[in-house]
């Protein structure tokens, strides 16, 4: 493919990518493949010779489209929403353009640079303490500062080594040498509670440390008495505490973890505190949202998904710590060919120190797209009709009288039942285990429909259905249909029981 072919194609894919998103809303969300489908119909060795582009659109229809879950249609409601936009698109387009391995400055300075600013940019507009601003307001370099991770899982694990290399120094500090500072670390212990994300588990998997998950209350947050109860059961086994945390907007609810009540605890035992905020981070953009996120100022570290709810392409996890000391010792490895910048000053990072692999792509162009296409008031709006719509659909709920709300909606998350009243045929409310089988049964009728893909969840035994709304292209027409889908499913549901 030349330059000009390339020109003529490229406009061909676009038309396709318009066309897609225009028709999203009549193809249903969630594939109806078997598994192995593509298999089936695939070659069993790549092409000896070149094949037509004509051939290769064609297969992307008949082929690939038949097996993609399409998490952009106002439809999905099963999942966080991982949002896509046009300016996010244009913003990647150019990043594979000029496809660098930004390791370090060097690799291209205005993608060290551009990743600088807007994550300062992004830290202000979510309300950050300045604690967490790569460059000061005079222009000299901040102990802290932003980089752009692929996912909320590595930021985990990034924060998690440097929690680990903060209470190894401590160690050391204390008078032991490298060696029994060292073989302290199978001691170590991170603190989740039973709503955690998955990739706090996970991280603690991949560093090797032990895990104590705490449990919840009926409100399902991580409070400042149960972390305590925690940490003094585990210190008297003779293990070491050494990193916590707290999630702003759980997956299963989007509960508030007590934050102030964390920072409190991780302070006086010289724990990381990280802040796990990949959905609803996002809602910070809105200044009424604020309040509920009191103590952030106090973590160690902040991480939200940009590419969850604000209107950016994955992958781009919004990371910040306060203090990049113990992050870059841990990760830092020098070798002869990472040449460093002549000049060293407060934008010459090496965001190669800041994450797992050496390499990286030019993220920082689809953010800086969408902050200034859509500016701070046009991101607000876009939170704002999502909440709102959330809140609609919950009082609708409780208006037809068959449904209870398990968790109110604060952001974009609905997570309801039906009623044991609304499933019973006498007196008597239906048990719990009849209860949970028709919850389930309600979420089975509504995906079979086809016109809509939604999930079920457990709240500690309770089986709970999940309507997340946040699709960058979907509009009040479609929360109408959840809602009439849910009605309709609920009277089969009601008419077995």
């Amino acid at each position: 493919m030349d330059v000009n072919e390339f020109r003529r194609r490229g406009k061909e894919v676009v038309d396709a990518i318009a066309d897609y998103y225009e028709n999203l809303d009549n193809v249903p969300p969630l594939s109806a493949v078997s598994p192995g489908y593509l298999y089936k119909i695939m070659p069993n060795e790549a092409p000896e010779d070149p094949e037509s582009f004509e051939d290769i659109q064609a297969d992307i229809k008949t082929k690939i489209m038949p097996g993609m879950t399409h998490w952009q249609s106002g439809n999905f409601f099963a999942w966080f929403p991982s949002n896509s936009s046009f300016p996010a698109i244009l913003g990647d387009m150019y990043s594979s353009m000029f496809n660098i391995v930004g390791f370090n400055w060097i690799c291209s300075p205005a993608a060290t640079e551009l990743e600088t600013v807007v994550m300062d940019w992004l830290g202000k507009l979510v309300g950050l303490d300045k604690r967490y601003m790569g460059i000061k307001d005079d222009g000299t370099e901040g102990t802290g500062g932003g980089v752009i991770q692929g996912t909320a899982s590595e930021a985990h694990i990034v924060v998690m080594i440097a929690g680990r290399e903060k209470a190894l120094e401590r160690l050391k500090a204390q008078g032991l040498s490298e060696d029994d500072a060292d073989k302290m670390r199978y001691k170590f212990v991170a603190y989740f509670s039973d709503q955690t994300h998955s990739a706090g588990q996970k991280a603690a998997n991949i560093i090797g440390c032990k895990t104590h998950t705490v449990p919840t209350g009926d409100d399902l947050r991580l409070t400042k008495q149960a972390l305590r109860a925690a940490i003094a059961a585990d210190k008297a086994a003779g293990l070491i505490p050494f990193f916590v945390c707290g999630t702003f907007g759980t997956t299963n609810t989007t509960a508030i973890d007590d934050l102030p009540g964390i920072a409190e605890v991780a302070e006086s035992e010289h724990m990381w505190n990280h802040v796990d905020a990949a959905y609803a981070g996002a809602a910070l953009v809105c200044p009424e949202f604020r309040p509920l996120a009191a103590g952030i100022e106090r973590a160690d570290s902040f991480n939200f998904n940009a590419h969850k709810w604000m209107l950016t392409n994955f992958d781009c996890s919004a990371l910040w710590v306060a203090d990049s000391t113990h992050l870059v010792n841990a990760l830092s490895i020098h070798r002869e060919y990472f040449p460093p910048a002549e000049d060293s000053t407060s934008f010459v990072k090496n965001y190669r120190d800041w994450q797992l692999p050496l390499g990286r792509r030019f993220r920082a162009l689809k953010l800086w797209f969408v902050l200034r296409m859509y500016g701070a008031s046009g991101i607000r709006a876009h939170i704002r009709e999502h909440v709102r719509q959330a809140k609609w659909l919950e009082e609708k709920l409780l208006a037809d009288g068959r449904f209870e709300i398990l968790a109110p909606a604060v952001f974009g998350l609905v997570v309801f039942r039906l009623k044991a009243s609304a499933i019973s045929k006498s007196d008597k409310d239906a048990d719990l285990e009849s209860l949970n089988k028709a919850n389930t049964d309600l979420v089975t009728y509504c995906n079979e429909d086809g016109r809509l893909f939604m999930l079920s969840t457990q709240l500690k035994g309770v089986v709970a259905v999940r309507v997340a709304i946040g699709s960058s292209f979907g509009t009040q027409k479609n929360v109408d249909l959840v809602l009439d889908v849910l009605k309709e499913s609920a009277s089969k549901v009601i008419a077995e029981f």
